[in-house]
């Protein structure tokens, strides 16, 4: 307890220091507000954007299609990861376009997307379900090849079958490496829908930020960045608040290093 109350007092101090430091030092190194504004600035322009620009509208739609985005991917890339572990006849098959897909660059999607769907929130979640898929799949795809194989023989040995197989023995052992792909998609998701509403959005934080960008209002690009920041936390901390409570019989250290 006391080691934890040490940690969050180091932490919010590491804060308090970065915060000062960002109110006091552009001036002190001779920068104008509008190349790079003060902590204080910022908060005042976040107050403004909350009475005057709706911005907590427009978080709600970014956090909305952040969610959606991240549930729908991470859902394909376990069935993927799942399909393609069991069978390394249909990855031999799959796994070139699957490949290909991945190394594609995702911002080149966001312009097709808008041309076919407009200027909805479907290009935005789309986006963020290409970069969500790969990490997901391939970390499941992975845990599922590298089943203890004994453990396999035993369960057959009690005459299970092969669902029964996939739920007492694969599908839990590849738990671990399925949350350690949805921490890495909860950060990407956020960013495939920012790619979203950079090239397309009239709505959420990215559009926010290309508004201010437009403007030449520095204060108010750092407020939708810090927004997005936020909305990134907020599904990290989601997912490893679900992990600790569906991995809990697994030892702390090795659930998460966060």
């Amino acid at each position: 307890m006391k080691k934890e109350l040490s940690t969050w007092i180091a932490s919010g101090g590491v804060l308090l220091v970065f915060l000062a430091i960002w109110q006091w030092g552009p001036a002190a190194l001779g920068m104008p507000e509008y190349v790079f504004p003060k902590f204080s600035r910022v908060v005042q322009e976040a107050i403004h954007m909350w009475n005057n620009s709706d911005l907590l509208g427009h978080f709600w739609i970014t956090t909305l299609e952040v969610v959606i985005g991240f549930i729908l991917g991470s859902l394909l890339g376990i069935f993927f990861g799942v399909v393609l572990g069991l069978s390394p006849r249909t990855e031999a098959v799959l796994s070139p376009y699957i490949l290909a897909l991945q190394i594609a660059p995702k911002v080149a999607f966001a312009p097709l997307f808008v041309m076919w769907l407009g200027y909805t929130i479907y290009p935005k979640i789309l986006v963020a379900i290409l970069i969500v898929f790969f990490p997901v799949m391939i970390n499941v795809l992975s845990a599922v090849r590298t089943v203890d194989p004994d453990m396999v023989n035993l369960v057959r040995t009690l005459n299970a079958g092969r669902v029964q197989i996939f739920r007492l023995v694969e599908f839990p052992s590849a738990l671990p490496s399925l949350f350690s792909g949805l921490r890495i998609a909860a950060t990407l998701a956020v960013i495939g829908v920012t790619v979203g509403e950079l090239v397309g959005g009239n709505k959420g934080l990215g559009f926010l930020l290309v508004d201010g960008e437009g403007q030449g209002n520095t204060a108010a690009v750092f407020v939708a960045i810090a927004a997005l920041t936020l909305v990134g936390l907020v599904a990290y901390w989601a997912v490893i608040w679900l992990e600790r409570r569906v991995l809990h019989y697994i030892p702390k250290a090795n659930v998460t290093t966060v």
